[in-house]
């Protein structure tokens, strides 16, 4: 059942009168809510989520808005929990003029001081899906990503109706290490996907790339990196808590969080 708002328009009896002369040129932006699905990462709960479509000329103020407002984005479309009785996924984001990393986070930034951070244009290549795919195989071989191919990846990574970026780490040597693709929004990075050598456990790349983001959302004269949704139910999101401050998302709006 499709739920959803558009821009309102309050109708005089002028605009009455000529309503059929004069359709409307733009349709209210439609919302819908998908159906009723195992919670993959809170046991034992359903997770439902509601979804929109970015697509034309306005997808990116669109999105831009729709990121405030706790939304993420997968291909084209844009989405948000909208689960009964549960407020488990928290969307978060780093105010990165105050993100002061913690002794822990210094150590991670030490060890891969060696490794360049770039942000670059989203372009799919080779190296970087063989990567990926290792990276699934060693963390998510039971997940639809893992048999993605090729044309696959390069529509993931090329294909958006907003504006993107990778954020790259390469080696010394010029090794292709790991990725972040992220949106590029008016207030800030939103991260979309990371992958990294799995092989390099030492160098903690996954906490790393967070890092990296913040680095480049700074360089970038932006208030927020965007982090998707904290769940601290989850070991697979409980994670960005090391991130602080770090602000989340609720009922009063954004809100610095106490760990």
């Amino acid at each position: 059942m499709p739920e959803g708002h558009g821009r309102i328009v309050h109708r005089s009896p002028a605009f009455a009168r000529q309503a059929t002369a004069e359709p409307l040129v733009v349709p209210p932006q439609q919302f819908y809510r998908t159906a009723a699905l195992p919670c993959p990462y809170v046991p034992g709960r359903i997770e439902r989520k509601l979804i929109t479509e970015l697509a034309g000329h306005e997808a990116m103020p669109f999105y831009n808005a729709l990121s405030r407002a706790g939304f993420r984005r997968s291909h084209h479309l844009a989405y948000r929990p909208a689960c009964a009785n549960c407020t488990a996924c928290v969307p978060v984001r780093i105010p990165v003029a105050d993100f002061a990393p913690s002794r822990s986070l210094r150590r991670i930034q030490r060890v891969n001081s060696d490794l360049a951070v770039r942000l670059i244009r989203p372009q799919a290549m080779l190296e970087q899906f063989r990567l990926f795919s290792r990276y699934q195989r060693s963390r998510h071989a039971d997940s639809d990503m893992a048999s993605m191919t090729f044309g696959d990846y390069r529509a993931m990574i090329e294909d958006s109706p907003v504006t993107s970026r990778l954020v790259e780490l390469r080696s010394a040597d010029g090794a292709f290490l790991g990725a972040c693709l992220v949106d590029l929004l008016d207030d800030g990075l939103s991260a979309v996907y990371s992958f990294f050598e799995p092989e390099e456990r030492r160098r903690s790349l996954g906490t790393f790339l967070v890092l990296a983001l913040v680095q480049v959302t700074r360089e970038l004269d932006l208030p927020y990196a965007y982090l998707g949704y904290w769940i601290g139910e989850s070991r697979k999101m409980a994670y960005k808590a090391r991130f602080q401050p770090l602000e989340g998302l609720g009922s009063e709006g954004w809100r610095r969080l106490a760990f």
